[in-house]
């Protein structure tokens, strides 16, 4: 397996050389919004410490993502009246994985709605940014 690089896009916005539409974070963890949303509400969860994925990331720092995924995923359906939620994670490049710093995608659903395509057309900040605040107020 290789090794974790430090200059991955999510470690880029964990040192704020990058921008990103945030909507939680803690000592352990950042949740912010995915810049090619499958779905409205569409949020990545990282965890700070470097972990490249499932396959290396240390117990306690996995433990953290999780807590904060299902504290995502229940802001998310509630802040877009969803019907159910998607949480996917991948691994690898034969896993799906394309940035190579552990995240969890946590994606609102509405029956009858499918997702879009994966990797789609990057969504305008503004709308990202109306996204963020509808999540971040269903966490307050």
């Amino acid at each position: 397996m290789a090794t974790y690089d430090p200059n991955n896009i999510f470690a880029k916005i964990l040192r704020g050389e990058l921008p990103a539409q945030k909507v939680y974070e803690d000592a352990h963890t950042l949740a912010f919004m995915d810049i090619s949303p499958r779905a409205p509400g569409h949020t990545l969860i990282i965890p700070k410490n470097p972990a490249r994925n499932l396959l290396d990331v240390e117990p306690d720092d996995l433990a953290h993502v999780a807590v904060t995924s299902q504290k995502i995923a229940q802001a998310v359906m509630k802040a877009f009246g969803a019907d159910g939620v998607t949480v996917q994670q991948f691994n690898e490049s034969a896993g799906g994985q394309v940035v190579f710093h552990l995240h969890v995608h946590v994606i609102p659903r509405h029956e009858g709605v499918s997702l879009k395509p994966p990797a789609g057309p990057m969504e305008k900040p503004e709308v990202l940014a109306e996204a963020a605040e509808r999540i971040k107020n269903a966490l307050a």
